[in-house]
């Protein structure tokens, strides 16, 4: 049945909001090429949009003919102001942007591992407060947390875990306490980080890809056919817990020593690079993104032997998560992200795809991330504008 005439300027409106959003300021005649709308049907959403608040003159444009030049019309950047939060073990890292995602501050706090949840708290949300402030918002519309644990698929929750501080679950309570009138989710870390490469990152040209987190611990996070998939209890991709070969034991369901993460986490890898010779004896171990970056950096080196000795064995562990995803998935690429990823960037990452090309059947690309260890931050303020513009872009009346 054809739409109402309300149901019809709603889904224009958006569509006009949607290019504004993808190429920028644009004029009406421009908007009537890109949407195939008439030009009364233009102007009418023009004046609508602007009306709201949406939309407004931001210049005009730069060709010249008779008459005035036309106007461009651009999206109210600052209608909404938009926060980001990276969680870690040892530390936040906050964002905030505007309603198109330009960033207008970032800041970052440790948090080391005998702060109490209180005082871990308060510090985290300071930080949020004082980057809010330095953007010139009073406060936040929207507020996206990556986190790594898993996700509640039915809450959106951030699940109890063992393995991490508490003030993990208790920053995501706080802060929606502190800015009662923002919406505040938290996903993921990983799952986040693969959003970021899929919109700006190394997975732009795919819709059905993994991206192999590579950091402190392992993770996965899976996209198939342009949408993130979760499973039934939120932890598709908690590929630390895969039993591989070469590891002392196996994992439990409440630790994942024995997994592929005593293969590929940070505290492995190091012990790897111990093992070859690439720390002094005595000399404190610089972290496993430092260690494989400079491992790269050698192998072209008449002293490389034990760096391209190290990246293989590093290979041969990392392809053993890669072929195990290749052969449930066929997913067609794996990005390996996170902060070893992103080190280990082009060199690593064909080590990794010739040794899964001799272990499957399936092709597999394997990439090196282009976000690397900022690809979470990325994630979670492109989360958070998607949340703000459904909202600001509805009707009115009605919520999206």
């Amino acid at each position: 049945m054809p739409a109402s005439p309300s149901t019809a300027r709603a889904i224009n409106d958006r569509l006009a909001l949607r290019l504004l959003q993808r190429e920028g300021p644009l004029t009406a005649g421009q908007l009537k090429q890109l949407t195939g709308l008439s030009r009364p049907t233009v102007a009418d959403l023009v004046e609508r949009l602007t009306d709201a608040g949406l939309i407004t003159v931001v210049g005009e444009a730069g060709e010249q003919r008779r008459g005035p030049n036309a106007k461009l019309y651009g999206i109210v950047a600052d209608r909404a102001h938009l926060a980001a939060l990276d969680v870690r073990t040892e530390g936040v890292a906050v964002a905030v942007s505007d309603l198109v995602g330009t960033v207008l501050a970032e800041a970052s706090v440790p948090i080391g591992g005998d702060t109490g949840t209180g005082p871990a708290v308060e510090r985290a949300v300071a930080l949020v407060e004082r980057a809010v402030k330095e953007a010139g918002a009073d406060r936040p519309h929207t507020v996206g947390i990556g986190a790594p644990g898993l996700i509640d698929p039915a809450s959106g929750e951030l699940r109890d875990s063992s393995g991490l501080p508490q003030w993990h679950r208790a920053l995501v309570a706080t802060l929606q306490e502190r800015f009662p009138d923002a919406r505040v989710s938290v996903e993921n870390e990983t799952n986040l980080a693969a959003l970021a490469e899929q919109r700006d990152g190394a997975a732009r040209d795919r819709d059905t890809f993994v991206l192999l987190w590579l950091g402190h611990g392992t993770g996965a996070a899976v996209v198939l056919d342009g949408k993130l998939r979760r499973g039934a209890s939120g932890g598709t991709g908690e590929i630390g817990f895969l039993p591989v070969p070469g590891t002392t034991g196996l994992p439990s369901a409440t630790d994942c020593a024995g997994g592929f993460h005593s293969l590929a986490g940070s505290a492995a890898i190091t012990r790897l690079a111990a093992e070859h010779g690439l720390i002094a004896e005595g000399a404190q171990a610089p972290d496993a993104a430092r260690l494989v970056g400079e491992a790269v950096a050698r192998t072209g080196g008449d002293e490389g032997d034990a760096a391209r000795r190290f990246l293989d064995v590093l290979a041969d562990r990392i392809a053993l998560g890669v072929a195990s995803v290749v052969a449930v998935l066929d997913p067609g690429c794996v990005v390996l992200g996170g902060e070893v990823g992103q080190a280990g960037g082009a060199p690593l990452a064909a080590l990794v795809e010739e040794r899964v090309r001799r272990m499957s059947p399936l092709p597999a690309a394997v990439r090196p991330s282009d976000l690397g260890g900022t690809a979470v931050l990325r994630g979670a303020l492109l989360t958070a504008r998607d949340q703000a513009q459904d909202e600001l872009f509805a009707p009115p009346g009605r919520s999206v």
